[in-house]
């Protein structure tokens, strides 16, 4: 069940992860050319830009030129999955939708007793004490567990086109707009049962070895933009958890191909920036705008 990581380390890389986990920059390697895949959906007088994003990437990529360039400077605005609030107003949230209320049996309790000796080491590898995450839910054990590796090994989501994305908007005068709020990304992991949250982060503990190489599989696939290749890492799996692909995926790509049907009623032109597992799949954002009679073509570079 590897697309179960797989989902923590692309769809909610920007949640806040224990400082333990962060490291020293590393020094900045040469650049190197990527293409991600970049599609249009348009009409007489509405153009939407539909590119998808890996949240947190090593430094070196050269992605922000060529086609995705010039699509983002003919946007009047830019969209994400949502506009990054302040970390002190990020911690409410967590604290608000994360923690596990008092006088509940810790997770370390809850995680089933052939897992709990994997998850201890876990926690205490990303240096973190063994009851770290003890008044959290197990989706945000699950989340951390798999984002620390990566940070150690140089992503960082300064480095993702979310961040990249909102310094060019912000630079250039362009309004930044989200499809959700914070409150209602986390929700969706939190609205998880207790069932499908502790089959989360035990496939997580299991994965944990492979996160690393898998994510750099992704991010190849993703710079050669081959959206068929990354929904089979992301999205082939899934069916082993159904709660988490129409939760974390399918609900949220046809509300959001609903939004773009609505925004293409409107006058303009839109730069629409999300997890490239989003647009990946026969039940992508991609794939859904059909219904709307709409059909997103791929912008050549």
């Amino acid at each position: 069940m590897r697309s179960l990581t797989s989902i923590a380390a692309i769809l909610l890389a920007s949640l806040p992860l224990p400082a333990c986990g962060q490291t020293a920059p590393a020094p900045q390697p040469a650049a190197t050319d990527a293409d991600p895949a970049l599609w249009v959906v348009k009409d007489e007088d509405t153009t939407i830009y539909l590119f998808g994003t890996v949240h947190v990437l090593k430094p070196g990529l050269s992605w922000f030129d060529e086609a995705v360039k010039t699509a983002f400077d003919k946007s009047d605005s830019l969209v994400l999955e949502l506009v990054q609030p302040a970390p002190e107003e990020m911690q409410k949230i967590v604290l608000a939708k994360a923690m596990t209320p008092a006088g509940e049996p810790t997770l370390t309790e809850r995680v089933p007793a052939d897992k709990r000796e994997a998850y201890i080491k876990a926690v205490t590898d990303i240096g973190a004490p063994a009851n770290a995450f003890d008044r959290f839910d197990p989706w945000f054990a699950a989340v951390n567990l798999s984002l620390v590796p990566l940070v150690k090994a140089g992503y960082d989501p300064k480095n993702g086109p979310e961040s990249v994305l909102t310094e060019a908007a912000k630079a250039a005068g362009k309004p930044v707009t989200g499809l959700e709020t914070a409150e209602q990304q986390i929700g969706y992991f939190d609205a998880l049962s207790p069932d499908a949250q502790m089959t989360f982060l035990t496939s997580t503990l299991d994965e944990l070895p492979k996160a690393v190489p898998l994510m750099g599989e992704m991010v190849d696939d993703w710079a050669k933009g081959d959206p068929d290749a990354l929904a089979r890492l992301l999205n082939d799996n899934l069916k082993d958890s159904p709660e988490v692909a129409k939760t974390i995926l399918y609900d949220r790509n046809a509300r959001w191909a609903g939004w773009i049907a609505e925004r293409m009623k409107q006058p303009g032109t839109v730069f629409v920036a999300v997890g490239a597992g989003h647009l990946a799949g026969d039940r992508s954002v991609i794939a859904d705008l059909k219904a709307h009679h709409l059909t997103a073509e791929r912008v050549k570079y």
